[in-house]
């Protein structure tokens, strides 16, 4: 990968680069509810069952699409349609032209300054396998 690439619009970026960008925070992998009504998206504390909650990370990325058919593949094409990408996600910063916050750990070097910066699913989220109704897991905060 090339040195500061994550400085570089997002057309210019490589697969790797791309795939690289995420800050692995987790919470694109949450459920989200939908207002019929208004179309409004609320956040609950329900993670994907392939999300690995410590790690922040799904445990078959590569395979994700067989076991989850919905999963959204995040791409240039489909960034800025996506409504529900988290206000701090590295791919929406840099689409707006804007840098990456120090607990990015391209920036910090370390993985683990995003969830000791609070910035991640780590530590506040169930599995869907244990959740039941997501109505009951609605969550007062900003993703």
């Amino acid at each position: 990968m090339r040195e500061r690439f994550w400085e570089l619009p997002l057309e210019a970026l490589d697969r790797t680069e791309w795939e690289a960008l995420c800050d692995g925070c987790g919470k694109c992998c949450l459920h989200k509810l939908e207002d019929a009504e208004t179309g409004e998206l609320f956040p609950t504390n329900v993670a994907c069952r392939l999300l690995d909650r410590r790690a922040c990370r799904c445990r078959d990325y590569k395979n994700r699409k067989v076991h989850v058919p919905d999963c959204v593949r995040l791409t240039l094409g489909n960034l800025w349609g996506i409504d529900w990408l988290p206000s701090t996600c590295a791919y929406r910063l840099r689409a707006d032209d804007k840098p990456l916050f120090g607990w990015h750990y391209l920036i910090s070097g370390n993985r683990e300054t995003i969830h000791e910066a609070g910035m991640s699913v780590r530590g506040w989220t169930v599995t869907e396998d244990e959740a039941g109704d997501l109505e009951h897991h609605l969550v007062d905060r900003e993703l």
